[in-house]
This record gives structure tokens, C-alpha cells and sequence, in this order.
């Protein structure tokens, strides 16, 4: 087991099971309901997102509304709607016992992603939250991970990353950061490239805290 002191978390597809809404969204009344598995989808990113929709889709319209239709959708989701994935709340609970540090770094904007995280009950848990918004990059660059790191104060290798998403593990393992992979359906068809490339895998955070606890 990797000797670590912190660990940074993403949010969608890691924290929460929200991953659906980003490929869904813009999204009911723009996609006509289409399933979509485009890469543009995948990332909540939201020009990239709305640009995507707005083109392929050829709707009447301008940008910005697509981003009222998208915004309405995903506040209702994200304040009423998301939930915990599997074993996140004993895994928390049992890094707060062991005085571990943590953080959030997410691509979800933090007007949507603090009321989540404040109504599922794990706000408290984290030492901050970090955006690619606010930090104007995405999570094709390590630069949010290096950036929560350095905040909690711990040493790169001391800090585990919880992802889900191959691009994000990628780049945190380019930076040098030991990585926990944590299964997400929405990345189906990349599980074999993640199992490749993390240090740990597991299908839900359960899973992780058992190996904890084992001292394995």
C-alpha cells in the first residue's frame, strides 16, 4: 500500500453518480432525446458541451440558450437529484478518522457542485474545492492536481487522486500522483486502459476502504 497523507477527489462519476446528466443534458429539449456517447458529452464542460449540441443538433436559437435550457437542467439535478455512489461516505469517514487530508477537483462549476456535495453530507469532509473554471484549465492538464496538492501540503507521491475518467487518470499519473480508479459506466468501453494505467482499481469505494482496512 502507497504510504499517503492526502487525496484529491473528483466529483462527477467519483463522489457522485451524475456522469448520465452530462450525456443526457442540453439537453431534453435539445437532443430529442438522442443517446449520445460523443466525447463532448462526456466532460462538463460548458462551452465545449453547448457549442457541441448546438452544431450538431442545428437548432434554432442562440448559444446562450442552450446554456439557460442546460443551466435549468442541471441545477435541478444537482440541487435535488444527485446522489452518493456506492461506499464514498464510510471511505470519508474513515480518512477523517485517520486525519487524512482531502479536496475536491472537479470540472463541474461550484455554484452547482457545493450544494451536492452540502446535501448529500460530505461538504464538511474537504479542506476545499477546486474548478477548472476557476482555475481556467481542464483535466487534460495536471495543473488542478498540482494546484489542490500543494494546499493540503503533502508531497505528490504522498497524495492519492481519485478518478474516474481515463483523460483525468492520465494526466494525474503524468504528474506522477498515485491513482485510484473508481468504475463509472459512462467509461464502459476504456475500463481496459484505465486498469492499465492506475494504481488502484475498484468498482465501488467499498472496495478501497476494505483495503485499507486490511493494511494491505
Amino acid at each position: 500500500m502507497i504510504d499517503f497523507k492526502s487525496a484529491i477527489f473528483d466529483a462527477d462519476g467519483t463522489l457522485l453518480d451524475s456522469m448520465h446528466i452530462w450525456s443526457k443534458a442540453a439537453f431534453e429539449s435539445y437532443t430529442r432525446s438522442r443517446p449520445d456517447r460523443n466525447d463532448n458529452l462526456r466532460s462538463p464542460e460548458r462551452n465545449q458541451a453547448s457549442q457541441y449540441l448546438q452544431t450538431e443538433y442545428d437548432k434554432r436559437g442562440s448559444l446562450e440558450d442552450v446554456h439557460l435550457a442546460r443551466a435549468t437542467l442541471l441545477k435541478n439535478f444537482y440541487f435535488y437529484e444527485a446522489q452518493l455512489k456506492e461506499g464514498v461516505l464510510q471511505l470519508l469517514d474513515l480518512f477523517r478518522q485517520r486525519g487524512t487530508k482531502m479536496c475536491v477537483a472537479t470540472a463541474t462549476d461550484r455554484w452547482l457542485m457545493e450544494p451536492a456535495l452540502r446535501r448529500c453530507g460530505i461538504l464538511d469532509y474537504f479542506e476545499s474545492i477546486f474548478t477548472c473554471g476557476e482555475e481556467e484549465t481542464n483535466k487534460n492538464s495536471p495543473d488542478i492536481y498540482l494546484t489542490a496538492s500543494a494546499s493540503l501540503g503533502a508531497e505528490i507521491g504522498e497524495t492519492l487522486v481519485f478518478e474516474d475518467a481515463f483523460y483525468a487518470i492520465k494526466s494525474a499519473k503524468k504528474a506522477g500522483f498515485p491513482v485510484v480508479a473508481v468504475y463509472d459506466s459512462h467509461s464502459e468501453d476504456q475500463q481496459d486502459e484505465i486498469k492499465s494505467l492506475c494504481d488502484y482499481y475498484c468498482v465501488s469505494m467499498n472496495e478501497f476502504t476494505h483495503l485499507l482496512l486490511s493494511g494491505k
